[in-house]
């Protein structure tokens, strides 16, 4: 099989990624992340109805009516509906959505089991330290890629997962999708799924750097991506099959989850070949570089 020229297209690569950053980062910065209930704050409701109701229709009622970021879902049974929204908590909110719920309900009766403020300290906390889960993984990733493959390999990968993180935060701020817990463990996820793609390439090219022993670094750079391209398609698209069950079938829980994942793994898959390896020729990857101790002493000795 001969190997497919990736590299060619490094230098149009480089700069899509680099607008697309920029726009990421512009997005954040003007328009900023439009944060969910887990963030913001607001109202918890529980309300349970005599037969099994649709949640679909709970939620285009109170939309309707005006109630901001509703989310509705069942808590334990189908009667059992728990719905959540960013207004304001106040004494007869309760009731008020109780009432419009059994106005355009016909023959089930409701009743109203909990109404209460969710506050939006135990969200900035969590926001917080989600935000160090963050760094602390890209800061574990650097030392041990470095310590299993070179410092060079490092960075490539570093960059790579930072650059698949601003591109996911970015779009969400550039569309105003909501970005609540479910997204943030989306993010880490994200991290783990592109570092074990990256990983992968980053063992064949060093593996391909000893054993070729001619040819450039961009020709084993493109050896190596040809040999591991099949691996990552079929680990992509299996994936994203799941995602887009998930993206279409899931339901609101879940939607945004499944669609920064699928972000995700569409962006970790374009990173690991052209952030990761590209950086490697950026910093100027060799041969010597991936040599084992013992066969530099040899070739040293050799006359």
């Amino acid at each position: 099989m001969n190997s497919i020229n990736f590299m060619r297209l490094r230098h149009l690569s480089t700069a899509i990624s680099l607008t697309l950053l920029l726009v990421s980062v512009v997005a954040i910065g003007m328009k900023g992340l439009n944060f969910g209930l887990d963030f913001t704050g607001g109202t918890l409701l529980e309300v349970e109805y005599e037969t099994p109701v649709e949640l679909e229709g709970v939620k285009s009622i109170l939309d309707n009516a005006g109630y901001r970021d509703v989310v509705v879902q069942n808590f334990g049974s189908e009667t059992d509906v728990l719905v959540r929204m960013s207004e304001s908590f106040r004494d007869d909110l309760g009731s008020e959505v109780l009432n419009l719920l059994q106005a355009n309900t016909t023959d089930n009766d409701l009743t109203l089991l909990r109404s209460e403020f969710v506050g939006a300290s135990v969200g900035e906390e969590l926001r917080d330290q989600g935000g160090i889960a963050m760094l602390v993984a890209l800061f574990v990733v650097m030392a041990y890629v470095a310590f299993r493959f070179q410092w060079k390999f490092s960075v490539g990968a570093v960059m790579a997962l930072f650059h698949d993180v601003v591109i996911i935060i970015g779009l969400f701020a550039l569309f105003q999708w909501d970005f609540d817990l479910n997204v943030l463990a989306a993010l880490l996820a994200v991290i783990g799924y592109s570092l074990n793609d990256t990983i992968v390439v980053s063992d064949r090219i060093r593996e391909n750097f000893r054993m070729m022993r001619v040819g450039s670094p961009i020709e084993i750079i493109n050896e190596s991506l040809t040999q591991t391209l099949g691996r990552t398609l079929m680990t992509s698209l299996t994936t994203l099959l799941v995602l887009l069950a998930l993206f279409f079938l899931g339901g609101d829980i879940i939607h945004n989850f499944a669609l920064a994942l699928t972000i995700g793994v569409a962006v970790g898959t374009y990173s690991s070949i052209y952030i990761a390896a590209n950086l490697l020729l950026a910093v100027g990857i060799s041969r010597e570089d991936l040599l084992p101790p013992e066969l530099e002493e040899e070739e040293d000795d050799m006359p």
